[in-house]
């Protein structure tokens, strides 16, 4: 770079620059260089850099060497003698635009800055550094405590989506066991209805077989005696006594009467177990005996226990003890028994139809019975239990059996609510306890404890 590519160059740039050769001479200056100094720059033209400032010749030597032999810029210090004879303290920048060489001297160009103004810009800028600094610290702050109210936010949102869901859990149980309450409500009054309008016909007819069956013993009595006293008895009358078989009539009259009387006595049991099992409409606690209640759920299961096809006879085995009257809600209580003893017979028939062979021979299985027994615990607590030797529970699946909704059958054969409602009205209504054991694919037991004279 020659001097007037150099003045050139620099015309157009604020900072001071000088341009020198290896020996100091000052080749080349710009307007901000006369400025700091206080002189024109044609003043400046041909003198030698040490004549301008204060430091000793070797030590200006050195660093203009330093300057000629490096490829990165030289940071050094000059102090300046200005014209009005001040002095000025600059940094300087230098850097060799065109290195030494035995034909040509090094061509250095030194860039000048004011220390007090670049110290000042210095703590200015470390200010701004700091200000940024504290403003990053601020944003990141910021930022951390927006994350954290973000993760609360979502804390919060997912408890309460869950509460939500419990919330929403419990109400739609509450809103089925409603429904099932008033469907066993009207059950319970429609089974009240059809036993009150059965009872009364039965129990007359019941009534009066006594009577009906007396009559006929005095008739038959009459037709003896008068066998006896008339031996000679006119044809049309013989003939009459051949047709009808009076002494065949007279033998199997009295079985007839017999077996009606079973029947109607059969009848007036089963009114009573619906009568009994009928107190589902009632809310109130009375003192029951428990029996009756167990006795009227097999009652209406009869039919279900019976063999069948496909199914063999469940036979029943009781084991009461002698319990004393119990207080509690009697139509809730048989609303248990029904439930449990039902769900026995639901896995007494999946054995039989899980045991038949391919060519439907016999069950593996042809002894299937529900042992119920109850016993007094002490002079506070009876327990009854009923099992059964069905299939018995899953571990999988035995800790969600009084769980709401919870079913293994099929979809149409259960809605997951009978043990459900039942484990509430033993626990929530009647303080009791009720629990499952099982052995898979032998048995199952559930055990029923509540107390006898008081209720939580």
């Amino acid at each position: 770079m020659t001097p007037e590519q150099f003045l050139e160059f620099a015309r157009v740039l604020p900072e001071p620059l000088l341009l020198v050769n290896g020996e100091g001479q000052l080749l080349a200056t710009n307007q901000p260089v006369a400025d700091m100094l206080g002189l024109r720059r044609q003043e400046l033209r041909g003198k030698m850099l040490i004549e301008l400032v204060t430091q000793a010749t070797d030590d200006v030597v050195k660093y203009l060497q330093a300057c000629s032999s490096s490829r990165a810029m030289v940071i050094g210090s000059l102090t300046l003698r200005k014209n009005d004879g001040q002095t000025l303290i600059c940094r300087s920048q230098g850097a060799v635009i065109q290195p030494w060489s035995p034909e040509s001297s090094a061509l250095i160009l030194l860039r000048l800055e004011n220390r007090t103004l670049a110290s000042s810009n210095f703590v200015l800028l470390n200010q701004k550094i700091d200000e940024l600094a504290k403003e990053v610290q601020r944003r990141k702050q910021a930022e951390e405590a927006l994350w954290k109210a973000n993760q609360e936010l979502e804390i919060r949102v997912q408890e309460r989506t869950t509460a939500l869901q419990e919330t929403l859990k419990e109400l739609k149980l509450t809103q089925t066991q409603l429904i099932q309450a008033e469907k066993m409500s009207s059950l319970g009054q429609m089974v009240a209805g059809i036993a009150h309008e059965i009872n009364n016909p039965v129990s007359f007819i019941h009534g009066n077989l006594h009577h009906a069956h007396q009559y006929t013993d005095d008739l038959l009595k009459l037709v003896q005696i008068y066998q006896q006293v008339c031996p000679n008895i006119p044809p049309e009358i013989q003939q009459e006594l051949e047709e009808i078989d009076l002494n065949f009539l007279i033998q199997d009259i009295t079985k007839l009467f017999q077996s009606m009387t079973v029947g109607t006595e059969r009848i007036q049991a089963i009114v009573k177990s619906l009568r009994n099992f009928s107190r589902l409409d009632e809310a109130e606690l009375k003192t029951v005996d428990i029996h009756e209640g167990i006795d009227s759920a097999l009652m209406i299961l009869e039919h279900r226990l019976q063999a069948r096809h496909k199914y063999p006879e469940i036979k029943v085995i009781k084991k009461y003890s002698q319990l004393p009257n119990v207080t509690c809600y009697p139509g809730q209580l048989n609303q248990v028994f029904m439930n449990i003893l039902a769900n026995a017979i639901d896995a007494l028939e999946a054995l039989a139809v899980n045991s038949q062979t391919t060519d439907n021979q016999k069950l593996t299985n042809n002894n299937p019975q529900i042992q119920i027994k109850t016993e007094v615990i002490n002079e506070k607590w009876i327990a009854v239990s009923i099992a059964d030797n069905g299939l018995g529970i899953d571990e999988q699946v035995h800790s969600k059996v009084f769980d709401p909704f919870f079913t293994t059958k099929t979809v149409g054969k259960g809605t997951g609510l009978g043990l459900s409602v039942s484990y509430q009205i033993i626990v929530e209504k009647h303080g009791g306890q009720l629990s499952c054991f099982s052995v898979p694919g032998k048995s199952a037991e559930f055990i029923i404890k509540i107390p006898i004279n008081s209720v939580s």
